[in-house]
């Protein structure tokens, strides 16, 4: 039921979101151009939906391991999110680049980015802040089930950006590695999808 409502939530508010662009006939219903927000919409419910599976697995995996303790070393909770990563990558074994952000949903997010950049005040001043602690591809091997290094610092992602892409469950997070949009899962530290040159240029 939650995942229902929470879909349907997206949906509307996405509906709402991009109502200014609609064209409406003497009948006040929606001439043909909204179409494309109504794709968008069913889109990116649809990857909430693939989110929330990806997030009830890996609660699931995290339950097979011994939970750490409020009083955890560090080298402890290397161990546990090094263990949670080995199992997730195994659980989702035959996970390759498209399963979450399948190919429509890769579409959208790049529409949105250009629509964020479109309208930011400075253009300059977001890229700059996307390009704050952004590794590059030499340093972060960008692939499903790849482990993002323990040294190379995480993308920062101004709120602006945060506010134009689907929410997430609190098990995975955005960042950028260059121009490509990851999907981090943040307790096992892998890479879970990607979106590549999601970056208008």
């Amino acid at each position: 039921m939650d995942l229902l409502f929470s879909s349907v939530a997206l949906c509307s508010a996405l509906l709402i979101w991009g109502s200014p662009g609609l064209t409406f006939d003497r009948g006040d219903r929606p001439a043909a151009q909204d179409t494309p927000v109504n794709f968008d919409a069913k889109t990116m419910a649809e990857f909430t939906a693939r989110m929330d599976e990806y997030a009830a697995l890996n609660r699931k995996v995290a339950a097979t391991l011994p939970k750490l303790s409020d009083s955890a070393t560090p080298q402890e909770i290397d161990r546990h999110q090094r263990d949670l990563g080995a199992r997730m990558a195994q659980a989702r074994s035959g996970a390759k680049q498209g399963d979450l952000f399948t190919p429509s949903m890769q579409a959208v997010t790049r529409r949105l980015m250009e629509r964020l950049f479109q309208n930011a005040t400075s253009r300059r001043q977001l890229r700059d802040s996307l390009m704050d602690d952004n590794p590059s591809p030499s340093q972060v091997r960008v692939a499903v089930n790849a482990r993002y290094p323990d040294a190379v610092p995480l993308s920062t992602m101004p709120p602006e950006v945060l506010k134009n892409l689907p929410p997430l469950p609190k098990e995975v997070e955005y960042r950028f590695v260059s121009d490509t949009l990851i999907l981090l899962d943040g307790g096992a530290h892998l890479v879970a999808d990607f979106v590549p040159r999601a970056l208008p240029r």
